[in-house]
């Protein structure tokens, strides 16, 4: 039955026969394929779950109104999987990839990685893509026969959007690509795209409901400003946050529209006939125009410059820096302060010179208020 499933897709798509398979062998599964199967398993794991009290940009108690790392991640998956049907590709791998690529972040966003990794600095450093894949091939703790997920080769793959040659080395099989300088599935690379289409986008959106960005500053981007003229002229008596709405949907249909057409133009002139076609090519297959990319990359530099470093959200990242860089500190100095279940789980690897990322796999996994509630109880004691 599964087989049939995947029999109209294009002849470069991935297939679920043709995966190279989990680390640990199980019966195939009947009523659906390989890559749905991963799907589930993902949706169903507590790192998935952690992720609505993730920050997106803003902080988890700022507001339920704001996006978090959740909504983020199935913003990604329903924009991607459209993208994915449209080129004729896995539906289900595609989102398996799009639902994991953000189940390795930490606390209070980007600024949380960036104190983390110095943290982790002399000990392998941290990053969050690595640890998705750590996340799902270790750290999820809830099957008899394995740790992780023992998700199928392709979505691990996936999931890594970028690796130094030095860290993929000790990847294996999952991070030859990067030595041998090949290129990820159509799948994973569609994903990469969207989740750059989804949060550009719906950042906007936070941006201007906070206050941190305003619609006149909006108005000098080209691609918001042609779309807002379009929204205007059908509904000339639109005011307030429906003409952000309605201008960031087109632009969302402008980008998806011309990625669709030219990476369908990419698999033609690039001779794309299977999936070691786009392995061996010898570049990105899936992308925007010219014209649009160039667009696409001002909107990304107004949001960096406007809203990622506006003074309110730097102060958010300063809190974050104190929070996880003394959780560090506090974990470091007196490792019984983590609870001792976690601790009995992990000793071995705590005996074995391993403590610094035991405790770095642990604050990793922290949802925003459990590490705000975690830095209160023990810096409040020791006061």
């Amino acid at each position: 039955m599964h087989n049939n499933i995947e029999n109209n897709l294009a002849s470069y798509a991935l297939k679920s026969k043709d995966s190279k398979g989990r680390e640990y062998k199980e019966e195939i599964p009947k009523l659906r394929t390989e890559f749905q199967r991963d799907r589930e398993r993902i949706i169903h794991s507590t790192a998935f779950r952690r992720l609505e009290y993730k920050t997106q940009v803003f902080v988890n108690h700022e507001g339920d109104m704001y996006r978090t790392r959740l909504t983020h991640t199935i913003e990604v998956a329903q924009i991607s999987r459209a993208a994915s049907r449209a080129l004729m590709l896995n539906e289900d791998l595609t989102e398996a990839i799009s639902l994991a690529h953000d189940l390795g972040h930490t606390p209070f966003g980007h600024a949380g990685q960036d104190i983390l990794n110095k943290c982790m600095k002399d000990f392998g450093g941290f990053e969050h893509n690595i640890q998705s894949l750590r996340v799902i091939e270790k750290l999820e703790n809830k099957y008899a026969s394995f740790s992780g997920l023992n998700l199928c080769f392709e979505t691990r793959e996936g999931i890594l959007k970028k690796c130094s040659k030095t860290r993929a080395k000790d990847l294996g099989e999952v991070g030859r690509r990067f030595i041998d300088k090949k290129q990820s599935s159509l799948e994973a690379q569609l994903t990469n795209v969207c989740d750059e289409i989804a949060y550009n986008n719906h950042d906007i959106q936070d941006g201007v409901k906070a206050k941190k960005i305003f619609i006149e500053q909006l108005e000098t981007l080209p691609i918001f400003f042609n779309q807002m003229k379009i929204v205007l002229k059908k509904y000339p008596k639109l005011s307030g946050s429906k003409i952000i709405n309605e201008t960031v949907r087109l632009i969302i249909n402008l980008l998806i529209n011309d990625l669709i057409r030219n990476s369908n133009e990419n698999i033609i002139n690039k001779k794309i006939i299977n999936s070691d076609d786009v392995r061996n090519c010898d570049s990105l297959v899936i992308g925007f125009s010219d014209e649009i990319k160039m667009l696409n990359m001002e909107l990304k530099r107004f949001l960096y410059s406007n809203l990622y470093k506006h003074p309110d959200v730097i102060k958010m990242t300063d809190q974050a820096n104190l929070v996880i860089e003394n959780l560090f500190s506090a974990y470091m100095n007196d490792i019984k302060l983590i609870p001792n279940d976690y601790i009995q789980y992990n000793l071995l690897k705590i005996n074995s010179g391993f403590k610094e990322r035991v405790i770095c796999d642990y604050i990793a996994g922290m949802t925003d208020r459990f590490a705000q509630l975690e830095y209160t109880k023990i810096f409040n004691e020791k006061s």
